[in-house]
């Protein structure tokens, strides 16, 4: 009851943060909208989006090239297969991540990344910082972020029927890429695209010139679109995509391979199948529907000990839901079911393995998660200038661990609130309360065996629920944007595998995170500048969190900002300049694990230094046209040493740890590129 109560307290509060003003204000303003649009309240200060343009413009080859100027994300790693991305200081395990509507879940091994994509293919990527409306998604505790490919009819040039795009880019630092895509108009708005794209990258070089073992990888992707209006209101897109990506990396690709450490064979494959299907009765009205099967898989040779090891997981499902525009509220209705499998197994012949396994008769395992997942979000248009949106969303998981037959359930109900109040013409304040609940899902694949008599579910496991409250305050008119927001995360009974040998996920307290970011910029004819500052501050029971020791759960970053200036005179030339700081963030406590356990005395502490760098983008059509496209990329332009805040902090210097340590980031990387279109 109290809880209940708490809620509505809440979802009041943040009516009450833009009502007293709107009768004022409801002759004086107009507010317009797309009727065919989204619409977003909860947490609409702090989501961003990127186009096709800006990811083209940079060249994007992995995560961190995407959101490398995006505030609220940070992505560490270094090296593509070993990338993860935070949004604001949690790891991508606790956001949603999809794909054309595709979930991305499930981790496959700890120390790589858990998210693989193409920027060649997108249209565009929408980021939500922060839990959200009950649209989000199962498990979007920290956020979500939307990736969406491109559909084969808006490649095309007017008034054709077929056309093709071939590029290729060579990088100083170092390697190259070669792509090729075909697609044409089967008949009315419907087409067929087809794709294929080859990355051939050497180990490359940091700020200080040193080369750096087992950062080369050969990556080749294939990619099939077919679909599109089908008329009377319908629409129907079908694609399928492969990924694969191999390389000899360390033991743990996401740490610097010491000198005489061995490297070894790794190989990744995504496949994705998704159907999209969308019928729209009347503007604002309709319904969406998607189904998807994906399938992740990766091994790696441990020749020196267990011999091959591979694990892969599945997951495929649906998400079904209705939009009804009616009179000043567009409500949205859905329901989504998603089922995960993750296996693993040592490959190599038993007498190979069985030395190094917990029980030698064991060799594969299992485990399966059913998720469930209702939804029901308002959007209401009180006044003009007033727009309030609230959501509750309803979830069930259910685990199954098939090998050592054990598991658990749960289910919860979350609440959102949100309000949005345009004060003056261009100036409006926005507020919002969201919650979001999450139940356990499968396990870590390269560490699901468990030693004999050693559950890795404590019992009694709650699962965790997230609170985000956010306010804030936006000005955009006669080319001026501004805005600031304050949001604070807490997540109740955070559920985490602690380091100290066997795994044992249990509830070890709460994660709580407080932050602002601001962001402006100008406009006047082709000339723009924008720039942003962040800051926020997490822990996990009043202790800061970092990537080794909370792995799966987040990371910290210092206080950053950025700006950047464009210069567009014409749609056949196009600049970009940014600077970026990351403040050092120094004297973090760790080893907290380790002195509970004994082993270590006392707790140690690291430094993240602080780094600025210069990137410069550049595109140019000679002739005119973007029949020929000259693109330059200088990432790095001042060859700075420095390891992202995002990845794993430098243990280095303390005793017995002096493995433990993120990769560097490259030093400068000159990307030249050509594209012909047809």
């Amino acid at each position: 009851m109290n809880c209940f109560a708490t809620r509505a307290a809440l979802l009041a509060g943040v009516v009450m943060f833009v009502l007293p003003s709107a009768a004022a204000a409801q002759d004086a303003v107009q507010t317009k909208t797309d009727d065919s649009a989204p619409i977003v309240v909860v947490g609409a200060l702090t989501d961003t989006a990127l186009d096709r343009k800006d990811i083209q413009l940079i060249q994007a080859n992995d995560l961190s090239d995407l959101f490398r100027n995006e505030p609220s994300v940070t992505v560490g790693g270094s090296l593509g297969i070993a990338q993860k991305i935070y949004v604001r200081g949690l790891e991508d395990s606790m956001l949603n991540v999809t794909i054309d509507g595709a979930p991305q879940r499930g981790t496959l091994f700890h120390h790589v990344g858990r998210v693989s994509i193409e920027p060649e293919l997108l249209e565009s990527v929408d980021v939500q910082a922060g839990a959200g409306e009950a649209t989000s998604g199962f498990g979007a505790i920290g956020g979500a972020i939307r990736f969406r490919t491109v559909d084969p009819t808006d490649l095309l040039i007017d008034g054709r029927q077929i056309g093709a795009i071939a590029r290729g880019s060579w990088f100083s630092n170092d390697g190259y890429k070669l792509s090729g895509t075909v697609y044409g108009r089967l008949t009315g708005d419907i087409g067929l695209l087809g794709s294929f794209v080859h990355v051939d990258r050497n180990d490359f070089q940091d700020g200080n010139g040193t080369t750096l073992r087992g950062t080369s990888a050969k990556q080749q992707l294939g990619f099939v679109k077919i679909g599109g209006e089908l008329g009377d209101g319908h629409r129907l897109t079908i694609s399928y995509e492969q990924r694969n990506e191999e390389g000899a990396f360390g033991q743990r690709p996401n740490w610097p391979v010491l000198e005489g450490a061995r490297l070894f064979p790794v190989e990744g494959v995504r496949k994705t199948a998704i159907a999209n299907y969308g019928y729209e009765a009347a503007p604002g009205t309709g319904v969406e529907a998607t189904g998807y099967w994906t399938r992740s898989e990766m091994t790696q040779d441990r020749y020196d000990r267990w011999g091959l090891y591979g694990a892969d997981i599945e997951s495929w499902g649906f998400d079904l839901r209705g939009r009804l525009r009616l009179a000043n509220h567009d409500i949205t209705a859905g329901v989504e079911h998603r089922l995960d499998r993750v296996v693993s197994q040592y490959l190599a012949a038993p007498a190979v393995w069985q030395d190094w396994a917990w029980s030698p008769d064991v060799g594969l395992f299992r485990e399966e998660g059913s998720l469930i997942g209702l939804y029901l979000q308002d959007h209401w248009r009180v006044i003009d200038p007033l727009l309030i949106s609230f959501g509750l969303r309803y979830d069930s998981y259910d685990l199954d661990q098939i090998t050592y037959d054990n598991g658990a359930k749960s289910d919860g109900v979350s609440f959102n609130g949100g309000a949005t109040f345009e004060v003056l013409p261009g100036l409006s304040l926005n507020a919002g309360y969201a919650e979001a609940f999450r139940g356990q899902e499968i396990g870590d694949a390269f560490t699901l065996e468990q030693r004999p008599g050693t559950p890795s579910l404590a019992p009694g496991l709650q699962p965790e629920q997230a609170e985000n409250i956010e306010g804030g305050v936006k000005y955009d008119r006669d080319g001026i944007t501004a805005s600031a927001v304050y949001y604070r995360t807490k997540i109740r009974d955070v559920v985490l595998d602690q380091l100290g040998g066997a795994t044992l996920y249990e509830n070890v307290g709460s994660f709580k995170a407080e932050g602002v970011e601001l962001r402006a910029g100008y406009r006047t004819g082709p000339f723009s500048v924008e720039g942003y500052f962040n800051h926020y501050d997490s822990r996990l029971n009043g202790n800061r969190i970092e990537g080794y020791e909370h792995i799966a759960l987040g990371n910290s970053v210092g206080d950053n900002w950025a700006i950047s200036a464009f210069y567009d005179p014409s749609p056949a030339l196009g600049l970009r300049a940014t600077l970026t700081r990351q403040e050092s963030l120094d004297d973090i406590e760790v080893l907290f694990r380790e002195k509970e356990l004994g082993y270590v005395t006392d707790t140690q502490f690291i430094d993240k230094p602080g780094y600025t760098v210069v990137d410069l983008f550049g595109r140019w059509q000679p002739f005119a046209s973007d029949l020929i496209e000259l693109q330059l990329a200088v990432y790095n332009l001042f060859d700075v040493q420095y390891r992202a805040h995002a990845s794993v902090g430098d243990y280095s210097a303390i005793p017995d740890y002096e493995i433990v340590a993120g990769l560097p980031e490259p030093g400068r990387n000159v990307r030249i590129g050509v594209s012909f279109r047809y």
